[in-house]
């Protein structure tokens, strides 16, 4: 049996300002690249203008630097957006963000329902292991579904949200906690959208996933086998959904930057290439293979490049996109993704068990499991059980002749004059009338994303958004850890 495509090459090129990145993705494009990830940074997830004394030194370090729709015409300019598929890692803001875009397709008299991509929305996962919170989980939960209903309306191709494992398994996770912290994730986003009264084959199909992928290549495989099977009968047994494309766990890739080390960087490229072999095996439709030089520092050219040669090699000289499941019927594989699937299903039986997982969140039971976790790991590491290469065992004395990427240090000067800019000229009286709109939206059971989409066309800031709703919602203060 044929697969009958490869999967889709994703590389990261959200760095420094939006000219930067462009720049980038042309590059990227013109390597045959049609599927573009950005990462934004730290400011614009937090929902912060590039101004805000909070921001100070940390404006375009850890991704692209977004203000306005201004920014965002910058950031697209050249890039025919009804030619790729873009995914966005964006949570909190997510709704502003996907505004920006299905305003940039317009400018391109692209219309939404072909706009193709993702946008991560998932903030449940924030609380627990990335952090990229603003809000209280129960309004932020009401902002994510009023995206997936609003992409179920109008972006019949665009993937509403990521669920995503592959943070928590960052954090210190395992593959079965991975698994069953991710599809409870999944659950209750589901849940939450039902309440609204949309129908689950209505959306569920366009419900896309995001895993990790470590060294153990047999686990990793059967983890995705797992995953997807137990996915199904959740959908199917728990959620009735009649629809075979609601039953399908259609996930993303990425290799896992916390296996990556410092020390022996091109050691890097190796680890790299397997975690993406397994990742492939698995039946992922979507890879990021990352750079080698993770550990230091955004990618240079000379990494991103070898990580797209990596996914390309895999893709068109090693035939293993050829046949489906390959390695499925192996007795060991078989046995290993039974369990890891009845391991999993133990956890989101204890989760609903406790409410559920925004209640599981708030009582730290999921953040705890995960510490727990990682503590173990690092215990094993520095004692010696398991074998990192380069870090303790096969040491050498060579020092790194790598010259990490560098941030222009101009980034935030540029990006705070060219805010100065935009407030001048923009129209700010009917930013502030519409702001007003927002507000009582917001506190209404209406779809909040037309205003949004009215807003960013009128050049409001993701601060200004964001403050608004700051106000309305208040900020999430997480619970003590122990």
């Amino acid at each position: 049996m044929y697969r009958g495509r490869l999967w889709t090459m994703r590389e990261y090129a959200g760095f420094g300002d939006a000219v930067q990145t462009n720049k980038r993705f042309k590059y990227l494009i013109s390597q045959g690249q049609k599927g573009l990830s950005i990462a934004f940074d730290l400011p614009t997830q937090m929902g912060y203008n590039s101004d805000n004394d909070l921001c100070y030194g940390e404006v375009g370090k850890v991704g692209v630097s977004i203000n306005s729709l201004k920014d965002f015409e910058k950031l697209f300019d050249g890039i025919p957006i009804d030619k790729i598929s873009t995914s966005m890692t964006i949570n909190a803001p997510a709704a502003i963000i996907l505004a920006m875009y299905i305003a940039i397709g317009e400018q391109q008299g692209v219309t939404p329902e072909h706009l193709m991509g993702t946008v991560q929305n998932d903030i449940l996962k924030e609380y627990i292991a990335r952090g990229t919170y603003i809000y209280p989980i129960e309004p932020s939960l009401r902002l994510t579904v009023d995206v997936i209903e609003y992409c179920s309306k109008y972006l019949p191709k665009f993937n509403s949200i990521s669920i995503s494992g592959y943070h928590m398994r960052e954090a210190g996770a395992n593959a079965i906690q991975e698994i069953a912290f991710t599809l409870a994730n999944g659950i209750t986003y589901v849940e939450e959208v039902l309440k609204r009264g949309i129908d689950i084959d209505q959306f569920a199909p366009r419900l896309s996933f995001f895993f990790c992928v470590h060294n153990n290549i047999f686990e990793e495989i059967a983890k995705f086998r797992a995953a997807r099977r137990l996915w199904a009968k959740i959908m199917k047994e728990r959620f009735n959904a009649k629809n075979p494309k609601s039953l399908m766990l259609r996930f993303h890739t990425q290799t896992a930057g916390v296996t990556l080390t410092a020390s022996q960087m091109k050691v890097n490229i190796i680890r790299v290439t397997l975690q993406a072999l397994a990742a492939i095996l698995g039946g992922t439709q979507s890879l990021h293979t990352n750079s080698f030089d993770e550990a230091l520092c955004l990618p240079t050219e000379e990494a991103v490049r070898i990580a797209l040669r990596t996914q390309q090699v895999l893709a068109h000289e090693t035939g293993i996109t050829d046949v489906v499941d390959p390695i499925g019927g192996s007795f060991y594989l078989e046995s290993l993704t039974k369990r890891l699937e009845e391991e999993a299903m133990k956890y989101i039986q204890k989760i609903d068990e406790m409410g559920g997982m925004s209640t599981a969140i708030n009582k730290g039971y999921i953040q705890n499991e995960i510490q727990n976790n990682a503590y173990m790991i690092q215990k094993r590491i520095e004692m010696g059980i398991d074998k990192v290469i380069g870090v303790n065992c096969f040491q050498t004395e060579e020092k790194s002749e790598i010259k990490p990427f560098k941030c222009d240090i101009d980034i935030e000067k540029k990006s705070n004059l060219a805010l100065d800019e935009l407030k001048k000229n923009r129209n700010n009286h009917v930013i502030q009338e519409k702001l007003e709109v927002l507000k009582k939206i917001a506190q209404s059971p209406e779809n909040i994303m037309p205003i949004i989409i009215d807003l960013v066309k009128e050049y409001a800031t993701i601060q200004e958004i964001c403050d608004v709703l700051r106000e309305i919602y208040g900020i999430y203060k997480p619970q003590e850890i122990f």
